[in-house]
């Protein structure tokens, strides 16, 4: 089936821009946080596109007064993907890799909020994991942080975006589980365990990125540290694979409660604290929640809006949807910087560092 993007040169393959290979899982997907310089006013969005299910999603979420208010909306994609809207939600790029404008306007929660790096976006690692003989992810991401200009408004009351409103936006594409998760058991193989840590800073100068992902035993599978000063081209970047965060666990949970971030640097290790301020629930925007999972089918249209009482949430429910957070953390850096970022952490499954052997079980004191 021939589409809008065909009259592009986007081509991959031999094949209309429609198809992506054979995965059923392959997406496509945006993603946005921003917040104010006081820590304030705190806002997310995903939104992705699912050629071979035929599926496009996106939820967007604002954080006031102890309440995270998520709009989530579904629809099916005809196989049009250059569409960019999911019902009241609705992405625009502005200039490619530079600027991009996010349009909410339904069930109350209406925003006109704008994107504009602050360098040129950094490419990750290509992330590439199996479960035994299956592909369990395959995915390029980019990543990119910037500054916020707009408002938000929720059942009338507007917030205009604070003057230095930051926060980091990514790009990625390829193979992750999307849609009705597949019931066959795994032949022989162990119990699946899954840990991953990101976390995107914004410096008065300068952008920050670290990400890890581990097995069981702790040894990274995939983990980089970018240094990205302002205005900085694709070449002029620090990159390190070493980079070691050292994590502190709120009791109880599975959360994050600050940490310290070492980058071997050229000239000496740069060590980056992490104090939280307050956290954000990623089941708001469709990651591990049990209705709107991305990928899953509702319908030709549906939308819904839905909200999550941050302090009153179960933080190791037997669902396991709300391990999945962001904490936004105040950062201070060694060699005298402080601004503002996100720690995000998922661990699920057994972890051998922090003691972990199962779904719902907690770490030791650290």
């Amino acid at each position: 089936m021939l589409t809008r993007g065909d009259d592009y040169p986007l081509h991959q393959t031999a094949e209309p821009i429609a198809y992506s290979g054979t995965d059923r899982n392959f997406y496509d997907r945006y993603f946005f946080n921003g917040y104010n310089p006081d820590g304030s006013g705190f806002f997310a969005l995903a939104f992705g596109v699912y050629p071979h299910l035929d599926i496009a999603d996106a939820s967007f979420s604002f954080i006031r007064n102890g309440l995270q208010h998520n709009l989530h909306a579904s629809r099916e994609l005809g196989m049009e993907r250059m569409e960019m809207a999911v019902g009241p939600i609705r992405i625009e790029v502005i200039e490619p890799l530079k600027a991009l404008r996010i349009h909410v306007d339904g069930e109350g929660i209406r925003a006109e909020i704008t994107f504009t790096g602050r360098a040129f976006p950094i490419e990750e690692p290509r992330f590439t994991f199996r479960n035994g003989p299956r592909t369990f992810m395959d995915y390029t991401r980019m990543t990119q942080n910037g500054h916020y200009t707009g408002w938000i408004e929720i059942d009338g009351e507007r917030t205009e975006l604070s003057p230095g409103c930051a926060g980091t936006r990514d790009r990625s594409w390829g193979v992750r589980p999307i849609g009705t998760p597949d019931a066959q058991p795994h032949s022989g193989s162990a119990s699946p365990a899954f840990f991953w840590q990101w976390t995107p800073v914004n410096l008065p100068t300068r952008s920050l990125f670290f990400h890890l992902n581990a097995h069981r035993s702790g040894s990274a599978w995939n983990t980089r540290a970018v240094i990205a000063p302002d205005n900085a081209a694709h070449d002029g970047f620090f990159e390190t694979p070493s980079a070691q965060l050292e994590t502190q666990i709120e009791a109880g949970t599975r959360w994050p409660a600050g940490g310290t971030l070492t980058v071997q640097t050229e000239t000496s290790p740069l060590a980056v604290n992490f104090e939280p301020i307050q956290r954000f629930q990623m089941r708001g925007l469709g990651y591990t929640c049990p209705k709107w999972g991305h990928g899953r089918h509702h319908g030709a249209l549906v939308v819904e809006r839905a909200s999550i009482d941050l302090a009153a949430i179960d933080p190791m429910a037997p669902t396991m949807d709300n391990l999945h957070v962001q904490i936004l953390s105040r950062v201070t850096t060694s060699d005298g910087e402080q601004g503002l970022g996100t720690f995000e952490q998922l661990v699920l499954g057994p972890y051998d560092p922090w003691g972990l052997t199962g779904y719902v079980d907690t770490p030791a004191s650290r």
